[in-house]
């Protein structure tokens, strides 16, 4: 038994009920198929299954049934009309990039990117004959003075991994559409719920399903969201044959986070605020850089593409790389980690960890000081994450 009512549904009832396949049991909680292969009751049947022409799994490198509800209410939540699940975070960006680029063909990239997604677009494209074309991803004049006869692509994530800058996504999109280029997103920092690309105008949304999907620290994933036309045309047979497939406990797992997932976005949006107004008084923080705040420097666009805040703060402090791991290592509550939205509140120094491969000028060029610590907002009481912070702060 499938549900087909997901289009009329709002998010939150569609991240409960979205894609659920029911066997013969008539199970509650969603079926783990814990399987490699499937049966064909014949060699016809066999057949006619590799050939499409009969529906059913064949092998759960291509396709399974958790793997499939997982997919299914992700799209329900995203309004996506087709997606593939993968591995991790990293196999669902590479694979977004790479599966419809070829030797010849140019990408422009916004500069301030994760670390490993930077390798892959800096370091890993132009093995493949690629050319790359690193833009301030906030600069529309910046887009349309990279764009060549051969741009096939424009990449970008917003707000930005750490700094939380945020690019105007209906711009660049529009841009990509009149030369006939796609828009890749990577909207991990602001979640399904706070931002919806594809509304935007984008053309493929990625995500770390790792964070808050599974928000728990339980599990790694990634998913690849877009139109079923270039699902089936470029991504298809990338993702059938170079084999990064999800697997269907970890789908599992991400379909009981999906559950909670407005419930723990909002609480954790909720406590980020309340940190960001807090940091920003203090006397030993130059910058704080939070997209619920008014001072932000894009906050004109994230009025106009996003729905909340984030759960994630950035901020800087005066002491420069000595105050921060002070700062971190005075912390209670607070865990020095590299993930985010988990349930748990975490800290990382993107220097030293997430971004340490950059050159100093790039790190410079991404707004990554040796001060600048990332916040990821858990589940913690407000009050008690501040207190926190605040004697950590005077350690620093």
């Amino acid at each position: 038994m499938t549900n087909d009512f997901s289009n009329e549904w709002k998010p939150q009832t569609a991240l409960v009920h979205g894609g659920t396949q029911r066997s013969q049991f008539g199970e509650t909680s969603e079926a783990l198929y814990l399987t490699q292969g499937f049966i064909y009751e014949s060699a016809e049947a066999a057949e006619a299954r590799f050939k499409g022409e009969e529906p059913g799994f064949i092998y759960s490198r291509y396709a399974n049934p958790t793997v499939d509800m997982f997919e299914k209410r992700m799209c329900a939540l995203e309004g996506a009309e087709d997606a593939r699940s993968m591995a991790s975070g990293m196999a669902a960006v590479s694979a977004a990039l790479l599966c419809s680029l070829k030797a010849g063909d140019h990408v422009v990239s916004a500069r301030a990117l994760f670390g490993s997604c930077r390798w892959v677009v800096e370091t890993l494209m132009p093995r493949y004959g690629i050319e790359i074309t690193l833009v301030d991803g906030k600069d529309m004049e910046a887009w349309e003075d990279a764009v060549r006869p051969n741009t096939k692509l424009f990449f970008l994530e917003s707000p930005t991994n750490p700094t939380l800058e945020v690019c105007d996504i209906a711009a660049i999109a529009t841009l990509a559409d009149s030369i006939g280029a796609r828009l890749v997103v990577d909207n991990v920092f602001a979640t399904p719920l706070q931002q919806k690309p594809l509304e935007l105008g984008a053309h493929v949304v990625v995500y770390s399903a790792t964070k808050h999907i599974d928000g728990q620290g339980r599990c790694l994933g990634g998913i690849v969201l877009s139109d079923k036309q270039w699902i089936d045309e470029n991504l298809h047979d990338y993702f059938r044959h170079t084999g990064p497939s999800l697997s269907p406990f970890n789908a599992w797992t991400l379909l009981k986070g999906l559950e909670t997932l407005p419930l723990r976005v909002r609480q954790q949006t909720e406590t980020a605020g309340k940190v960001a107004d807090f940091l920003a008084e203090h006397e030993k923080v130059s910058r704080v850089v939070y997209p619920g705040r008014k001072d932000h420097p894009q906050a004109d666009i994230i009025a106009r593409q996003m729905k909340g805040g984030s759960t994630l703060v950035c901020f800087d402090l005066k002491g420069g790389k000595d105050a921060a791991f002070a700062f971190e290592n005075a912390l209670s509550i607070i865990a020095i980690s590299n993930n985010l939205g988990d349930a748990k509140s975490l800290v990382t120094h993107p220097a030293t960890t997430t971004h340490k491969n950059l050159s100093p000028e790039a790190q410079a060029e991404a707004g990554i000081g040796a001060g600048t610590l990332r916040l990821s907002m858990g589940l913690e009481d407000s009050d008690d994450l501040v207190r926190d912070i605040a004697q950590a702060l005077d350690a620093a």
